[in-house]
């Protein structure tokens, strides 16, 4: 028989196991209850990030048709990865001019934008010098270590900035002249001398007609008011003539036409927009396909953390030998057939 000290205990002891019961079962409810919230904040916490609308500056050095086809490529890629309502643009024009380029490129650092396009080589060194923190990425700029002044290119900067390149092969643009003018004795090498990638090209080129044994001569304009005098003494003294890929060229192409073609001098052109205009054939490559490479690389940055320092510069994915049926037809030039002709618009 029990005593009523063992009944004592055994009252206590069964309160005890009651009491750890009630415990447990809350701290389950509470578990549970934890994990619900968590869920909810990480659903919530993905729905905001979803709904984030990112600024895009875009800074184009000027209108031509390779320009507007890069921007337009990198609006339609961002859209299209970010989601329409998700990214915003401002887009605006240099018109050439490196002070509205300045203020362009300040206006977006002083508005904080996410991310910079620098449409051109200009836009790129004027938003490099504004900004060491907010991503820039390049488009239609040739080469990024004479843009920046790299020494030691690994290919990426090392910086903020990355993009895409435009430089299509310049011994293959050479050896494109020597095919489609192979009596050509002297060439005149034209382009803007304030385009830091114009020069880069120039060089190049001169290297290959120095190789192939073809005398060759610099013609340069410091703006578009000196077309018409430096390309009059280039046609006085050269029998074909090369322009790479410059801006401000590529503006002027009318000027230029209106003095080669009555002279009967070819020009090989850097990029499609200047051959459409003013050339008999050039190396082309898609700047469509070369802004939406750049949008790419924007959503990798803004939306998935990818870092812009060791970001690989970008080249265009193919070049296509292309020529100007209506020139080639008024100089008389035959071309082969592995040439594309340029769509007449």
């Amino acid at each position: 028989m029990k005593t009523a000290d063992q009944k004592h205990r055994e009252e206590n002891l069964m309160k005890l196991k009651k009491l750890f019961s009630v415990m447990a079962a809350s701290a389950m409810v509470l578990s549970l209850a934890a994990c619900g919230g968590s869920s909810d904040s990480k659903d919530s916490s993905d729905s905001a990030s979803s709904d984030k609308q990112y600024n895009i500056g875009i800074c184009q050095l000027v209108e031509h048709e390779a320009l507007d086809a890069a921007t337009q490529g990198f609006q339609d890629a961002c859209e299209e990865k970010f989601g329409k309502d998700n990214v915003k643009f401002d887009v605006q024009n240099a018109q050439g001019e490196q002070a509205m380029c300045s203020t362009i490129i300040n206006n977006f650092v002083s508005a904080d934008v996410d991310l910079i396009l620098a449409n051109a080589t200009l836009p790129l060194q004027t938003a490099a010098q504004a900004t060491s923190t907010i991503p820039i990425l390049g488009t239609s700029v040739t080469d990024y270590a004479t843009a920046l002044e790299i020494d030691d290119w690994q290919g990426a900067t090392g910086i903020n900035v990355s993009g895409t390149s435009d430089l299509a092969p310049i011994d293959e643009q050479a050896d494109m002249l020597l095919e489609l003018v192979p009596d050509v004795k002297k060439v005149g090498i034209l382009y803007c001398s304030a385009e830091a990638n114009s020069k880069y090209q120039a060089e190049l080129f001169g290297e290959a007609m120095k190789k192939a044994g073809i005398d060759y001569e610099e013609y340069t304009a410091a703006d578009s008011n000196e077309i018409q005098t430096v390309v009059q003494n280039a046609i006085e003294s050269c029998d074909a003539l090369y322009i790479p890929t410059d801006n401000t060229m590529a503006s002027n192409t009318d000027i230029v036409k209106n003095l080669v073609i009555p002279a009967k001098i070819p020009v090989i052109a850097g990029e499609q927009g200047i051959c459409a205009g003013c050339g008999i054939a050039t190396l082309s490559i898609s700047y469509y396909d070369l802004g939406y490479k750049t949008g790419e690389m924007a959503y990798e940055i803004l939306a998935n953390g990818g870092d812009i320092t060791t970001m690989k510069v970008e080249s265009a994915p193919k070049v296509t030998k292309m020529y100007n049926a209506e020139i080639c037809e008024e100089l008389g030039i035959t071309v082969p057939d592995d040439y594309e002709a340029i769509s007449a618009e």
